[in-house]
């Protein structure tokens, strides 16, 4: 009765686990050719097993009266062995190439030791080969759905890899020509077509268009895009013709360091992977050499000290089945596999994490420092005013744009455009820049000096305080002071919100970090919402303050610098974790920070930091449900409490489970 009861619970398992198989087969049609063949094998192995098992007990017996005695026994050990080899052939191959490679102490080993050894023990009490063959085949569903798993992550990682360019429409002769992206050099004119991807980064010299930036960005509003605008490469033209200029070779695009950085995370790994990688170095020998002093030690024992049988074969079978529990699969598979599933999850949404290893320092942040321009403002600056000028205000806007055209800071390109006209470098000579103060320069053989008071200070010219709000820039003429100029910037739409999520995320301080002037800095603090805030530092003050901070931090806590990833690369450098804003064509960023958001949305900080929460959640939910049950379910079979079937749900379905709780780090859109 009790083997009828084994045998419908088989099939019920075993049908179940085909239903599901056949389902996700035909729901996915993204499957690999290796994993349909792996599903074909499985299908037909349970097949036989349950033909085998449900057959007439008779139809054997009925073989020693017409064969020869003894014929039923061994056909019907045949017929179980082509089962074992058309489920297991390819885990007893990679055992013995382990064993010849040296690297011995693997899954593979184990099963294949494991399940040869119950065959062996049916073979000699002409018992039931049903547990040799279903540890295998469960394991095997085990394994497709590891594979599975990893090839869906895969795939959400792989989607970013459309953004590669097959190819550049160059002009020649007055028709297109496709070419390779590597063969188009800096400053050749290269066509889009729409529809088409952009394939290097350049400047539109002509035509404008819609373009999508999903793939980057995470962004389903396209992006208008005119003449004179920089484009990136990996976007889409939707809607119309563009020649664009490039700016850059294409193995130095856009497209082609975000494609790196992401076939290069997994080679960065957690301490937690690093734990379990040394753990099952150490753990996977120590479960051999215990299973073997199980076999060997208890007879002995019984034979010569206590007098009775050694019962060799039921000691062997408890050795058995302590090797199969003791497979670490839902470690070494599941915890990389979580890490993986969730740079996936993030990618997806246009966040770029460098490696497990920052996923989990990023889990552990309590403070977030912050640039202030083009992180928490838009870097958009515009000229509000011009007070107390000695001279016409446009006299006064010109010497300022003629004295700062040499600079790409924000502040200068404001007042270019304010100036409305190409600023004319013949007229300008001897300019000098005083870094976090501003320019001195001559105009029209004329001394202009442009700056904040830090400058006018230095220059020991007696400038007026402006009462509004915004970024003062100070102009002296000749020597005497002619006036100032208001310049604002304005604080990005989600900057606000982003503040208050990173507060509901568990960060317990901002700060900002600003070169800024008190005023203006404290205003745009206190509007935000922001803890501290730090004004008038130099690049060099900004880094002081993050080694300040990070010596004050408690215990574990890490510290996280966002940064528009051009200016801020030794403080995203020295931060613990440094996250680069807007850094869309932005080599530092790229190259400095270890986290890249691809678009210049703040609320974005809040999500990365969630999305690595419930990875790490979610790993240690795996490494204490699985310790937790291979512990457990080693002591019961080293006391015989535990049989082979107990034995396949601590192996097989421990991993399932695992991996199927690692699937969730995928799925991030609603965090």
């Amino acid at each position: 009765m009790q083997e009828l009861i084994i045998d419908i619970l088989l099939a019920v398992v075993v049908l179940a686990a085909a239903g599901i198989l056949l389902f996700i087969g035909r729901r996915e049609g993204g499957m690999t050719k290796k994993q349909r063949k792996m599903m074909v094998r499985i299908l037909i192995a349970a097949a036989i097993l349950l033909g085998l098992q449900f057959a007439p007990a008779k139809l054997f017996d009925q073989l020693d009266r017409y064969l020869f005695p003894s014929a039923g026994r061994w056909i019907r050990f045949v017929c179980y062995l082509i089962d074992y080899f058309i489920i297991g052939y390819d885990i007893l191959k990679k055992a013995a190439k382990g064993i010849q490679n040296r690297r011995v102490f693997d899954e593979n080993f184990l099963m294949a030791v494991a399940t040869i050894g119950a065959m062996a023990l049916a073979i000699y009490e002409n018992g039931e080969y049903l547990e040799a063959i279903a540890v295998m085949l469960f394991y095997q569903i085990g394994e497709w759905f590891q594979s599975y798993a990893v090839g869906k992550s895969r795939r959400n990682i792989s989607s970013l890899m459309d953004i590669r360019p097959d190819y550049a429409n160059v002009e020649r002769d007055g028709a297109l020509e496709q070419v390779d992206p590597d063969e188009v050099e800096v400053g050749s004119v290269i066509v889009v077509q729409p529809g088409e991807k952009v394939p290097i980064d350049g400047v539109i010299v002509e035509g404008s268009s819609s373009l999508n930036t999903s793939a980057l960005t995470g962004e389903s509003l396209p992006r208008e895009a005119k003449t004179g605008d920089e484009v990136i490469s990996g976007c889409i033209s939707m809607t119309g013709v563009l020649k664009i200029q490039t700016t850059k070779e294409f193995g130095e695009s856009t497209v082609s360091k975000i494609l790196d950085l992401v076939e290069n995370a997994s080679s960065r790994k957690s301490r937690s992977e690093d734990f379990i990688s040394k753990f099952a170095k150490v753990y996977t020998p120590a479960v051999c050499y215990s299973a073997l002093a199980l076999a060997i030690l208890p007879p002995l024992v019984r034979i010569l000290f206590m007098g009775l049988a050694a019962n060799w074969s039921v000691w062997i079978y408890r050795a058995l089945t302590f090797l199969v529990i003791s497979c670490p699969c839902a470690l070494v598979i599941s915890i990389p596999l979580s890490f993986f599933a969730g740079i996936g999850g993030a990618s997806q949404q246009g966040i770029l994490v460098k490696g497990s290893n920052f996923l989990e320092i990023l889990s552990q942040t309590k403070t977030v420092v912050f640039d202030k321009t083009g992180t928490l403002t838009q870097g958009v600056f515009e000229v509000n005013g011009i007070h107390h000028s000695e001279m016409e205000d446009t006299k006064l806007l010109e010497y300022a744009a003629l004295a700062e055209s040499a600079s790409s800071h924000p502040i200068s390109k404001s007042l270019q455009r304010a100036y409305g006209k190409e600023p004319d470098r013949s007229r300008v000579s001897d300019i000098q820049e005083i870094s976090g103060n501003g320019v001195t320069a001559k105009v029209d053989g004329v001394e202009v000096a442009a700056g904040n008071d830090k400058l006018m200070r230095h220059l020991g010219i007696s400038y007026i305080d402006c009462h509004s709000t915004g970024t003062i820039i100070h102009v002296a003429v000749g020597g005497a002071y002619a006036g100032h100029i208001v310049i604002s910037d304005r604080v990005k739409p989600h900057a606000k919100e982003a503040i208050a999520s990173l507060k509901s995320a568990g960060v317990d301080k901002t700060v900002m970090l600003t070169g800024d002037a008190k005023k203006v800095a404290d205003q745009v603090a206190a509007s935000l919402g922001i803890h501290e805030v730090y004004s008038e530092l130099l690049p060099a003050g900004k880094v002081e303050k993050v080694e300040e901070l990070l010596r004050v931090k408690s215990g574990k806590a890490k510290l996280a610098f966002v940064g528009d990833g051009i200016n801020d690369a030794p403080v995203l450098s020295r931060a613990d974790i440094g996250i680069a804003m807007g850094a869309l064509g932005s080599d530092a960023a790229i190259e400095a920070a270890d986290i890249v958001l691809m678009d210049d949305d703040p609320l974005k900080i809040s999500k990365a930091i969630k999305i690595s929460r419930k990875c790490l959640r979610i790993v240690y939910q795996n490494i204490v449900f699985a310790l937790a049950v291979k512990f457990a379910c080693l002591a019961l079979g080293a006391v015989g409490i535990a049989n082979m079937y107990l034995a396949i749900f601590a192996d097989v379905g421990v991993m399932v489970l695992a991996v199927l709780n690692a699937i969730r780090c995928l799925f991030v859109k609603k965090l």
